[in-house]
């Protein structure tokens, strides 16, 4: 299971995460980006020594400083069971197949490497025809 899979599924739950400085905070995952930046409401931070604490109303931590993360167990249970209904479900003709996707295959039709385009060595040429 992928780390930002997991805590994609924990937005909305509460979190504890740990810094590298010994920082800890509490409190609900609003958001979380693909750097693991994480944005936090309703924050309870304790410091390093755990001699004090205060609250805050949303925080942002960067990703680079994040030591631990502890979620709820409930939060894995949820994602083990969407990957099983997932692997379950028939694959439907709307979903992303195997089709021509983007530019074709070049040629007088305008696609990657036909006339028009970025520049370079042209794909069609009217005076050899």
């Amino acid at each position: 299971m992928l780390p930002l899979t997991l805590l994609r599924a924990a937005q909305g739950s509460p979190i504890m995460i740990e810094l590298k400085n010994g920082e800890t905070y509490n409190g609900e995952l609003k958001a979380i980006d693909s750097f693991m930046n994480v944005h936090l409401d309703d924050v309870i931070c304790t410091s390093g020594s755990g001699e004090r604490f205060w609250k805050m109303a949303e925080c942002y931590i960067r990703g680079q400083s994040i030591k631990s993360l502890r979620l709820q167990d409930d939060v894995i249970d949820k994602v083990q069971e969407e990957a099983r209904r997932r692997k379950d479900e028939p694959m439907t003709a709307g979903g992303r197949g195997r089709g021509r996707g983007r530019g074709g295959r070049g040629g007088m039709s305008g696609g990657r490497g036909g006339r028009g385009g970025r520049g370079g060595r042209g794909g069609y040429d009217r005076g050899s025809r």
